[in-house]
């Protein structure tokens, strides 16, 4: 019941700041090309359906891909580390330094490097840069977070970090890696957009190429409708990854 008042909530919530929106812009007479209204951008999302949907999924498949890449090369890397406190400071540091870098500013860089035809690469791989610390950070403090009964068992049976890492840690570190990628797709579809919009080219032609015609041309509607459509990808994507969580979640406590 608690999940169905909660659904009943958000959609109250929303349809009632759409319907303020849309009373705002009949009363104070918005120009188009400045703030459309609810209406004008539901007809532009039913006329360009199919490139939307065609756009999102070039979006999602980038994101998801980087998703990917930074699931294995994150966690690889925290697995590596956690068997040497000397190996974690010297590897942290740079973690972070990355995390902090705005990906707007190595974008430039990243595609020249890969090359300007090929821009879906330098999208992918800054996605994978952006979603990065969330699986790694979630990774390294759950290798971190094993029971300390645990740990003085497995010291009395005498085994070795290799033993400790895999039959201990890594069970331990389950929900805290679960909950790091929940945020890293999150970050990973917010690093393709920002890919996509610095490529800047007809090849990456994802959500943010089809805001950035529609701009353009002034289609302040189609703009909308393509960021509705993003936002939508992102409900979608955060709600698919939590019924994983909750099935993972069981699993582990299962265990």
């Amino acid at each position: 019941m608690k999940g169905v008042a909660g659904i009943v909530a958000s959609t109250a919530l929303i349809l009632g700041l759409i319907v303020l929106w849309e009373i705002a812009c009949r009363t104070l007479h918005f120009p188009a090309y400045v703030l459309p209204p609810p209406s004008a951008v539901a007809k532009a999302i039913a006329a360009d359906l199919p490139g939307l949907a065609s756009a999102a999924w070039i979006t999602l498949s980038r994101a998801l891909l980087a998703l990917a890449v930074c699931s294995v090369t994150a966690t690889a890397i925290a697995l590596v580390i956690a068997t040497s406190p000397l190996l974690e400071r010297a590897v942290k540091p740079v973690a972070v330094a990355v995390q902090v870098t705005p990906i707007i500013a190595i974008a430039p860089l990243v595609v020249i490097w890969t090359g300007l035809e090929h821009t879906e690469r330098a999208i992918v791989i800054l996605a994978a840069v952006v979603a990065f610390f969330p699986v790694f950070s979630g990774a390294l403090t759950g290798l971190k977070s094993a029971d300390p009964d645990l740990e003085r068992l497995f010291d009395l049976y005498g085994a070795n970090r290799w033993q400790r890492l895999f039959r201990l840690r890594l069970p331990a570190a389950v929900p805290f890696m679960l909950e790091g990628h929940k945020v890293a797709a999150g970050q990973a579809v917010i690093g393709a957009v920002v890919a996509e919009f610095v490529a800047g080219s007809g090849g990456a032609q994802g959500l943010a190429w089809r805001i950035l015609e529609a701009s353009n041309r002034l289609q302040t509607a189609r703009m909308f409708a393509a960021l509705v459509v993003l936002g939508l990808l992102g409900a979608l994507l955060h709600a698919l990854l939590e019924i994983v969580e909750r099935a993972g979640l069981k699993w582990w406590r299962g265990r």
